[in-house]
């Protein structure tokens, strides 16, 4: 877990209590918002597990301590004025108590990518029957580049000769054999963005 190098929070300012984002750390999906209390916070960094202070329960509250969907720090961050905390995390499960991943109702995963990316992670680490993941990881790095290949020329022909539909399908093959591909030789695509972030200034 890594913590910002001056955590002096504010516990005085709003009455005992912070108001603390949960953020997916793979997707950067808001999940959702609680507060803390300095006993909270003390046992969150701790246990490097999500406890809040519930304020209507009147407690600390660990996040998944009856559902078992526990959110994992990864990072905690606090804002300029000392008063808020941002932790980024690893959920066991949907963080909601509805069942969605998140308690904000959202149209749709826009973060989508990112979690694909972390299911062929976990194709790769739990291998499944029958997951087109594996069936191209025993082929090797040689099919899946030539995949990657096929599928870039395959966008490049539905750009220029054929439906917008048929781009957006060939798009999507060419970004998922990519990703397989920077999995099989070790990569991820944090790696890319911050790449093409530092190219940028």
């Amino acid at each position: 877990m890594t913590k910002n190098k001056n955590m002096n929070i504010d516990f005085d300012k709003t009455n005992g209590l912070v108001p603390v984002v949960i953020q997916d750390e793979q997707t950067l999906e808001v999940l959702m918002l609680g507060y803390m209390n300095e006993e909270a916070y003390n046992k969150t960094a701790q246990e490097n597990i999500v406890t809040f202070f519930s304020r209507s329960k009147n407690r600390l509250w660990t996040k998944g301590e009856t559902s078992n969907n526990f959110l994992h720090v990864r990072s905690i961050h606090i804002d300029c004025d000392n008063d808020t905390l941002l932790i980024k995390v690893k959920p066991d499960g949907p963080t909601c108590h509805t069942g969605s991943r998140s308690c904000f109702q959202t149209e749709y995963n826009q973060n989508f990518i990112l979690e694909l990316e972390n299911i062929i992670a976990d194709r790769y680490a739990n291998p499944k029957e029958g997951s087109y993941v594996n069936k191209l990881q025993k082929k090797g790095l040689n099919k899946i580049a030539q995949k990657v290949g096929e599928e870039g020329v395959e966008t490049v022909i539905a750009a220029l000769a054929e439906t917008e539909t048929d781009l957006i399908n060939e798009a999507s093959d060419l970004v998922f054999h990519l990703i397989v591909l920077l999995k099989e030789k070790g990569l991820n695509l944090e790696r890319i963005a911050k790449n093409l972030e530092e190219r940028h200034k």
